[in-house]
C-alpha cells in the first residue's frame, strides 16, 4: 500500500476542497493516486460538495444542546429555507449541537470530532449532507458555556423543532441560589438577549474601541450646538448613558415587567435566593447575521450593461 503522506492528502485537499478524512480516504481507496482519489471523491459525491461550498449560504438551523449548568449553540448555515425542514438537515444540526456541547463548544475542535456512525469527522459529514441534499450547507460557528455552581439557561426563538431554531440565546448565571428559581430566572433574561439584542453585560465589558468611536460621534454632534466645552462634555455622558441602556445588559430595561433595570432584577433575585446572584457569561446566535446576502437581480444587471 502507498505511503498516504500530509503532504499528498493537502495536494488531493486543495485540487477538490474535499474534508482531509475523505482526502486520506480516497488516496487509501487508490494507492496515493490524486487523478483516481479525484474521480473516487466524485463517484461518492463529494467533490461535487465542494463545488457548491462558494455559494452564499444564510438560512438553516441554530441548534441547541443543555446538560446540567452546561450548554451549547451552533450555527449551520444552507442555502434555502426550506432545507431547515429536512428532517435530514435537522437530525444533523441537533447531533452537531450534542457533540458541541461535549468538547465546549470549540469550533476547530468540533469539526475534528468524529460523527457517530459514520467513520467521518463532523466536517466531512456536513460536506457528506452536501452531496445528499444538492446545496451548499456550513457549519459556521458554536460556542459553549458552564458554571461551575449555578445555571446556564437557554432560549430558541421561532423553534422549527425541539432543539432547533433561527435564534439562540445561553446564559450563565453563578449563584448558589434554588436551581428552580435560576432557571426561571435564566429563561426569562434569556428571551430578554433574543429580543434586546445586548452588545454586552456591563459597561466594563463593552469592546473598548466601539465606546471610544461612539464618544467621538457623540461629541462631534454636541459640538455641533456651539456650547461651552464643559457642557459639551455633559451632553456627552448624557447621551452615552442612553447609549448604554440600548445596548448594556444590566442598564437595560427588563422587556418581562417593562420598568426595571436588569441590574435591579438581579439585585431582587439576590434577596429572594439569599445569595448572590452574577450573570457570569452570554451568548446570542442569530441565523445569517453578519453574513452578506446577495441580491442577484439579474434583469437589472443586464440593462446596466446595455447602457
Amino acid at each position: 500500500m502507498a505511503d498516504i503522506t500530509a503532504a499528498l492528502v493537502k495536494q488531493l485537499r486543495e485540487k477538490t476542497g474535499v474534508g482531509m478524512m475523505d482526502c486520506k480516504k480516497a488516496l487509501g481507496e487508490t494507492s496515493g493516486d490524486i487523478e483516481a482519489a479525484v474521480d473516487w471523491l466524485r463517484k461518492q459525491g463529494l467533490a461535487a460538495a465542494a463545488k457548491k461550498a462558494g455559494r452564499v449560504a444564510t438560512e438553516g438551523l441554530i441548534g441547541l444542546s443543555t446538560s446540567g449548568s452546561a450548554a451549547a449553540l451552533v450555527e449551520v448555515n444552507s442555502e434555502t429555507d426550506f432545507v431547515s425542514r429536512n428532517p435530514d438537515f435537522q437530525a444533523v444540526v441537533l447531533e452537531t449541537a450534542s457533540l458541541a456541547l461535549a468538547c465546549g463548544g470549540h469550533i476547530d475542535k468540533l469539526r475534528a470530532t468524529d460523527y457517530p456512525g459514520t467513520g467521518r469527522d463532523v466536517d466531512s459529514e456536513i460536506k457528506q449532507l452536501v452531496s445528499t441534499i444538492g446545496e451548499n450547507i456550513s457549519l459556521r460557528r458554536s460556542v459553549g458555556l458552564s458554571v461551575e455552581k449555578g445555571v446556564v439557561a437557554s432560549y430558541l426563538h421561532a423553534a422549527a423543532a425541539p432543539g432547533l431554531g433561527r435564534i439562540g440565546v445561553l446564559v450563565a448565571i453563578s449563584s448558589e441560589g434554588d436551581a428552580d428559581a435560576l432557571n426561571q430566572l435564566g429563561h426569562q433574561l434569556a428571551m430578554h438577549i433574543a429580543a434586546a439584542n445586548p452588545k454586552s453585560i456591563s459597561i466594563a465589558d463593552l469592546n473598548a474601541d466601539d465606546l471610544e468611536r461612539e464618544r467621538n460621534v457623540l461629541r462631534d454632534q454636541a459640538e455641533g450646538s456651539g456650547k461651552p466645552a464643559e457642557i459639551v462634555e455633559k451632553m456627552v455622558e448624557g447621551r452615552l448613558r442612553k447609549y448604554y441602556e440600548e445596548f448594556v445588559l444590566l442598564n437595560q430595561t427588563f422587556i418581562i415587567d417593562g420598568e426595571s433595570k436588569v441590574s435591579a432584577v438581579l439585585e431582587q433575585a439576590a434577596k429572594d435566593t439569599g445569595t448572590a446572584v452574577k450573570i457570569t457569561g452570554m451568548q446570542r446566535f442569530e441565523l445569517g447575521e453578519g453574513i452578506e446576502r446577495k441580491n442577484e437581480d439579474f434583469a437589472s444587471e443586464v440593462a446596466a450593461q446595455l447602457k
